[in-house]
């Protein structure tokens, strides 16, 4: 009772603030949700590719992305099924980084993000460029955990989580605006959480 009452001042306290969305509630715990089995990683094997709309395809292997550029961040982190979690500490490399590399076509103005199990998720390449979206391999203190993402996930916190694409393999930038996975049953294609942008209208 304790507990709840605590939870529900936070609660209250955010949203008066303004970093809680409407109809979304405050969560201390880490909901797992994700399609698909958990894939193994060998980091022998694993790669990340980039392609389409740029000067300067890319594949990195796991030793190669582990040498890039790094930062941490804190943000807020918005589920389209209704729960938030606040001040995550996020480590890992800015997707700035990967793109100054590949160096995107004038054309290109959205990146389809490739993940395993078949998942994409698209998003525009101006708000990819944001200063605070990077590819997590850490939620600190601690290395990400498999279930949340491991080894690499993308984090975009001022959108919807299912954008935030876990096990992320690579990125195709691209011209026009293509659905992902959940875009193609109808979730919205931008998904601004503070606007409620869950589903097409």
């Amino acid at each position: 009772m304790i507990f709840d009452d605590k939870r529900k001042k936070l609660q209250d306290e955010l949203r008066q603030s303004g970093r809680l969305p409407a109809g979304q509630s405050l969560t201390l715990k880490w909901p797992v949700l994700h399609v698909g089995t958990v894939p193994s990683f060998d980091p022998k094997q694993w790669d990340f590719k980039v392609c389409g709309l740029v000067e300067n395809p890319l594949c990195f292997k796991w030793h190669e992305f582990q040498k890039l550029p790094r930062k941490r961040i804190n943000a807020d982190f918005h589920c389209v099924t209704s729960w938030s979690k606040f001040d995550n500490e996020w480590e890992g490399v800015p997707f700035s980084v990967i793109a100054e590399k590949a160096q995107p076509k004038p054309e290109a103005r959205f990146v389809m993000v490739l993940a395993e199990n078949n998942y994409t998720t698209n998003l525009p390449l101006e708000d990819l460029m944001a200063s605070d979206v990077i590819f997590a391999d850490r939620h600190a203190p601690e290395p990400l955990d498999a279930t949340h993402g491991a080894p690499l996930r993308l984090v975009v916190p001022h959108l919807y989580a299912w954008k935030s694409a876990k096990w992320v393999r690579g990125l195709n930038f691209i011209a026009e605006d293509e659905p992902g996975y959940w875009e193609q049953f109808g979730y919205h294609m931008y998904g601004d959480p503070f606007r409620e942008q869950r589903f097409q209208s």
